[in-house]
Formats: C-alpha cells, sequence, structure tokens
C-alpha cells in the first residue's frame, strides 16, 4: 500500500484544484418568444429548436397535468 512520501503545501493542494470551480453557464434567447435558452437545447416555453417547431409544448402540458391528477 502506498504512503505520500511528503507532505502537500496548501499552496501544492491549491494549485491541484484550481480547475474544480464552476464556470458561468452561457445562454442565449429564444428566436420566437425571448425567454433564456441553453445553447443546442429545445425551448421549454414554446418548443422550437433553430426556429423549428420540434415539441408539443400543449399535448406536454396535458400529459402533465394527467398524471398529477391521477397522483
Amino acid at each position: 500500500m502506498g504512503l505520500p512520501a511528503k507532505k502537500r503545501t496548501p499552496r501544492s493542494r491549491d494549485d491541484r484544484r484550481s480547475h474544480h470551480a464552476l464556470k458561468p453557464t452561457t445562454g442565449k434567447k429564444c428566436e420566437k418568444c425571448d425567454t433564456p435558452v441553453l445553447p443546442h437545447h429545445a425551448c421549454a416555453k414554446c418548443g422550437t429548436y433553430k426556429g423549428k417547431q420540434v415539441i408539443d409544448v400543449e399535448k406536454r402540458l396535458k400529459r402533465s397535468v394527467r398524471s398529477k391528477k391521477t397522483a
């Protein structure tokens, strides 16, 4: 079983952890409804991606309401 030969200094420890910081998420606005959207994701509000309708939001909303009634 290996053991550390020397104690790591706080500076060495912090240098190793320098890449662990969270990076801010970049966002853009939906072309249709101007809500913030993550890049390469469909808009959750209107269901469009690159100007095309890809998600039927009304159908999805009805499904979620129906599942809440049964629960």
